[in-house]
């Protein structure tokens, strides 16, 4: 969440990136946002949205090019995340903190693997910073390969093609968008940490609920005793 507020406030936007790597460079960030490590800070989701806007008033190519373009480099991304994970193996999860990275983003994901299972590799695709490792983790725990393509196909193209046509149909619709990028970058932004409040609080009543029931275990265990 840290990181995409910075990139706000730094000025370090979509429209920025996108007016000056144009539309390979925005392949190439989706690419690397998707499965390598050090691109976990990189705006995905505000990215593709305003690609998609930009579509609309033809700064980028027609719409279809880029929702594809940026649905292979999801894709492309997600398993060069999973070979690199399925390499480095357990080392990964031993990696010592750094300036651009951190153990509990592996933390992060692995928990968030553990729960959802398969599916995580789809559901991921719509939590920032997780999304990013995953993968990681996916091949770092041998998932099978197979199972893991059919899902990252899944995921990705639901990523990119949803966000990247999210934002044409909303600049077709409401031209006024496509000159507020700034604050519709920032909503998407918002939008985009919505799963990771929600997994923060789900994770904090279940935190209670356990702490809760642990004084009634421990008395249930005395009268046993007795």
């Amino acid at each position: 969440m840290r990181d995409h507020l910075v990139l706000a406030a730094l000025g370090i936007d979509p429209e920025k990136l996108l007016g000056t790597f144009g539309t390979i460079g925005l392949f190439a960030i989706i690419f690397a946002e998707s499965g390598l490590f050090f691109g976990f800070f990189l705006p995905g989701d505000s990215l593709l949205f305003a690609a998609g806007l930009f579509s609309v008033r033809g700064d980028l190519p027609n719409i279809a090019i880029i929702a594809v373009g940026c649905a292979i480099a999801a894709v492309a991304g997600d398993q060069v995340g999973y070979v690199f994970g399925k390499k480095t193996g357990p080392s990964l999860f031993k990696r010592p903190n750094s300036r651009f990275f951190k153990q509990d983003y592996i933390d992060k994901a692995e928990e968030f693997f553990e729960h959802y299972g398969n599916k995580a590799i789809v559901l991921a695709r719509f939590v920032p910073i997780v999304r990013t490792f995953a993968p990681i983790v996916a091949g770092a725990s041998r998932m099978d390969y197979r199972r893991f393509v059919t899902y990252n196909v899944m995921g990705g193209t639901a990523w990119a093609c949803g966000f990247t046509v999210l934002g044409w149909a909303l600049g077709t619709k409401f031209p006024w968008m496509v000159d507020k990028i700034e604050i519709m970058a920032i909503v998407i932004v918002i939008f985009s940490l919505v799963p990771v409040g929600i997994e923060v609080l789900r994770h904090r009543r279940k935190a209670r609920a356990v702490s809760a029931s642990e004084p009634q275990d421990k008395a249930v265990e005395s009268v046993e005793d007795r």
